[in-house]
């Protein structure tokens, strides 16, 4: 039996695709048929995938904090593929720690990665997909884009801006065709997951083992809400939230994460 190709034809753009949740999701919108433009700063490790990934899979530089980085990035993707059916603002960071021990140019450097970067690749995006008829922006956010935790101030402040931008902006761009959701992930086994300390991954497993699906979710499954908020078949879907978290939200338990 064929596999159905669900974004088959769609030219789509993932912002820190060159590793972790980012790969997966370049990985999962190629399995199922679009032309996918990595776009990322690390110039070595993105080109390299893309060689790996085939021809409907290539490279730019993108440094999402940076207006004219992104006017760049859309210009030669449209040169490139003749348009951008799908965006995925999926770069970010985060920071953790009383909020008096914070230093401010590391504060304002995330502010800049995880809200301004999702604000200005909306705004970059936007002509071109209009032109193109429409599209979908998912934007990446996060499970403490919709509870607070304690030590992850700054984090948690631009994923429920992240979460607000896009309820926004899907009323805001639905008259032009453009669908705008979110995804909320919640403990996800990734590289950076597996390097943390030994405290650090103590807490993880503390949390986890109170959810009800003891486990961290899986890079695929993330990506595979992306591929449903990037295909048609969430063409009734915007200003909507998926929640990838194990049931993590689901109770009255939160543990800083």
């Amino acid at each position: 039996m064929s596999v159905q190709l669900r974004v088959q034809g769609k030219v789509a753009l993932v912002t820190g695709g060159a590793q972790g949740i980012g790969e997966g999701i370049v990985r999962k919108l190629l399995e199922h048929g679009a032309a996918v433009v990595i776009g990322d700063i690390q110039q070595e490790r993105g080109a390299a995938l893309a060689l790996t990934l085939g021809s409907r899979a290539n490279y730019l530089t993108l440094d999402v904090t940076d207006p004219g980085s992104w006017s760049t990035c859309i210009e030669r993707v449209v040169a490139q593929h003749g348009g951008i059916d799908i965006l995925v603002n999926n770069a970010g960071d985060g920071t953790g720690g009383p909020i008096e021990h914070q230093d401010v140019a590391r504060h304002r450097a995330i502010v800049a990665l995880n809200l301004d970067g999702t604000w200005l690749g909306i705004r970059a995006a936007v002509p071109a997909m209009a032109a193109r008829g429409g599209g979908s922006i998912v934007n990446m956010s996060s499970i403490d884009g919709l509870a607070g935790v304690s030590g992850l101030s700054t984090y948690v402040a631009t994923k429920f801006a992240v979460t607000g931008m896009t309820k926004a902006l899907a009323l805001e761009l639905g008259d032009r065709g453009i669908r705008v959701n979110s995804v909320h992930p919640g403990i996800v086994e990734t590289t950076h997951d597996r390097k943390m300390p030994a405290a650090a991954m103590e807490r993880l497993r503390w949390a986890i083992d109170r959810q009800p699906i003891k486990r961290m979710a899986k890079v695929e499954e993330v990506a595979s809400a992306v591929l449903y908020f990037a295909s048609d078949e969430s063409a009734y879907c915007t200003g909507s939230e998926l929640v990838v978290d194990g049931g993590h939200l689901a109770g009255p338990y939160r543990d800083p994460i």
